[in-house]
């Protein structure tokens, strides 16, 4: 099948994705047939603010349909930040949207996790990822939203962490598992591979790109249909 996706929200999340995703069909014995569109993350950044699910969700269409023009079966969205108007854009859409979001539910469930951490946008930990999970309790350091959320979107447009952002978000996931009972911390935020890889903050980490990279691997290489992975 052949995978549509958004990216350039931003860069270093686009990247990753495009890594693990041909590492993951390759180690299937597949062969991936992805085409990738450039968005605009200052754009993104404004609406996402602003909350201009309109506004959003009409710039999606336009990248869609060249994806759709350049022959994508489907489509998925770069950045958990950017699935903040998801059901805005499924509504116009002129190719299947493939939930970054929607699996987590179950992927906790799955692991045993009651209770998990959130790092992200402002956006996912305010609505604790969209209201979305009903099977485990997400918390997020509710004082700290601003700080941790404006941290993660500097870091996201220079596609690059510095040490002391590093270090704010390592210790964020700290204050959260022993102050707050995670029992994992999501990085529900794409870019956040940046700030945690390679390393080992001595907790549980999730991320949450792998939970959907690996949906969108067992589409691409036919192991889960489009009508499956868009009930997942």
């Amino acid at each position: 099948m052949h995978i549509g996706l958004i990216g350039g929200i931003g860069v270093a999340a686009t990247v990753v994705y495009y890594q693990r995703l041909n590492a993951a069909v390759s180690a299937r014995g597949g062969k991936l047939d992805l085409t990738i569109v450039n968005a605009d993350v200052q754009e993104l950044i404004r609406n996402n603010l602003a909350d201009n699910r309109a506004e959003q969700s009409a710039s999606y269409a336009v990248y869609i349909d060249r994806l759709k023009a350049a022959g994508a079966d489907c489509v998925a969205i770069s950045s958990l930040g950017g699935h903040f108007c998801f059901e805005e854009t499924k509504a116009i859409s002129s190719l299947p949207l493939i939930s970054g979001v929607t699996p987590l539910d179950d992927y906790f469930a799955a692991q045993g996790l009651a209770k998990i951490g959130l790092l992200g946008t402002r956006v996912v930990m305010k609505t604790k990822l969209y209201g979305q999970l009903r099977q485990t309790e997400a918390v997020a350091i509710e004082d700290r939203i601003e700080e941790l959320g404006q941290t993660y979107q500097d870091m996201a447009v220079a596609g690059a962490c510095t040490e002391k952002d590093r270090q704010t978000f390592v210790k964020a996931g700290r204050h959260m598992v022993e102050q707050l009972g995670a029992q994992a911390i999501v990085l529900a935020g794409t870019d956040l591979n940046l700030a945690f890889d390679g390393q080992s903050p001595g907790y549980k980490v999730v991320d949450a790109l792998d939970v959907h990279v690996e949906v969108l691997t067992q589409l691409a290489t036919g192991e889960l249909s489009l009508d499956e992975a868009k009930a997942a």
